[in-house]
């Protein structure tokens, strides 16, 4: 779950509906300056169905040691540090599950999503919130999802399906860094994130340079791209969420049936130049 707190309760999103934005935003990808994704299904699948994985979970909500929806918050925007609140455990399986559920019929979006797992897990990840015993489960998570790229690299070669300029380092590198880059900006509509942010890495211009985008708030769920991405010059994005009217919960049950009898209501996103 995605969480966004307001003065009398929550608005709730799934991780599948914000990986869904994510795509919405990359499906949008691309103009004068920048171009848009290629190979384009296999990396918009790769970019929509990335967190597909936490459906399940999503479905069986918890609450954290203060009674608040365990879920991403503006808290944890440009950190990854809630491991204290949760199986290890059975999040690294939520995340294998997530890669190979689509490796069966879509190799190349599983390699992207398993590197944007492994980026998540390394470079982004305070091992300090890890309890010690829980170290090597993850050191092995990580070698096994590296072996797996390599596996799918392969595995897409010999079928040849895909042209060979696209399964570079560097190309499957650009890819995966438009997946990061869709994500954050999904992840800060979801939260309303209200400081100056970017899209983590820089990313390719038309030219063969890179530049790193920049986001700035302009009012509620409305942000600024500067440089600018995207299609048009100010584009309008749905986000599916559920409204719970209460600050802190007794316990999971409590917080699992309010959110079952809460409606689906849509917020919008907009993007501009």
């Amino acid at each position: 779950m995605l969480r966004l707190e307001t003065p009398t309760g929550w608005w709730l999103i799934t991780h599948p509906d914000h990986a869904h934005l994510a795509g919405d935003f990359a499906t949008a990808w691309g103009n004068a300056l920048f171009a848009p994704p290629e190979p384009r299904r296999h990396v918009l699948r790769g970019i929509y169905e990335h967190d597909e994985g936490w459906r399940t979970r999503d479905a069986q909500p918890a609450i954290t040691a203060d009674g608040k929806p365990a879920a991403f918050s503006t808290e944890l925007v440009g950190k990854y540090s809630a491991f204290q609140d949760i199986d290890l455990a059975a999040y690294l399986a939520v995340r294998r599950s997530a890669v190979l559920a689509i490796a069966e019929d879509d190799p190349y979006a599983a390699i992207l999503i398993s590197m944007h797992t492994v980026n998540l897990l390394t470079e982004r990840a305070d091992r300090s919130t890890i309890n010690p015993a829980g170290l090597p489960l993850l050191d092995t998570f990580i070698t096994h999802q590296r072996e797996l790229q390599h596996q799918l690299h392969d595995q897409l070669l010999d079928l040849a399906t895909i042209p060979t300029t696209h399964l570079t380092p560097h190309a499957l590198l650009e890819n995966f860094r438009l997946l990061q880059a869709c994500d954050n900006l999904s992840l800060l509509s979801c939260v309303d994130f209200t400081q100056p942010a970017t899209l983590l890495h820089p990313l390719p211009l038309r030219d063969g340079t890179t530049t790193e985008i920049t986001v700035t708030r302009l009012a509620e769920r409305t942000f600024r791209l500067t440089p600018y991405p995207l299609s048009e010059s100010t584009l309008h994005f749905h986000l599916p969420a559920r409204f719970i009217p209460t600050k802190t919960f007794l316990n999971s049950e409590q917080l699992s049936d309010e959110l079952a009898d809460a409606n689906l209501q849509t917020l919008e996103v907009t993007i501009s130049a």
